[in-house]
């Protein structure tokens, strides 16, 4: 993903989702991420990188498990976090990280 540095380098919030085909939480987290972006809107932007088919960038974050979640802005790491949190704690952690 040679974009990635381009994507979290915005102005606006980004939400990275390292995730795993295989994973059944990553499974239950889908939806929910499907939900903080309705919610949210242009306001946060959310993608999702296979941790199988991205190994150098989920080698260079450090992903040890799925799924993680990072939060980036302006390229710098503002959050980070593992396994699957409910719509209002993520919309919290991206409200509060602005």
């Amino acid at each position: 993903m040679s974009n990635f540095t381009d994507i979290i380098n915005s102005p606006k919030p980004v939400l990275v989702d390292f995730f795993a085909t295989w994973c059944g939480p990553c499974k239950m987290l889908a939806p929910i991420l499907k939900e903080v972006k309705d919610e949210l809107g242009e306001n946060i932007s959310i993608i999702k990188i296979d941790v199988d088919k991205n190994q150098p960038l989920a080698t260079q974050y450090q992903v040890r498990g799925v799924p993680t979640m990072m939060l980036f802005q302006n390229g710098k790491q503002l959050w980070r976090q593992s396994g699957v949190l409910s719509k209002q704690e993520i919309i919290k952690v991206i409200q509060n990280n602005k």
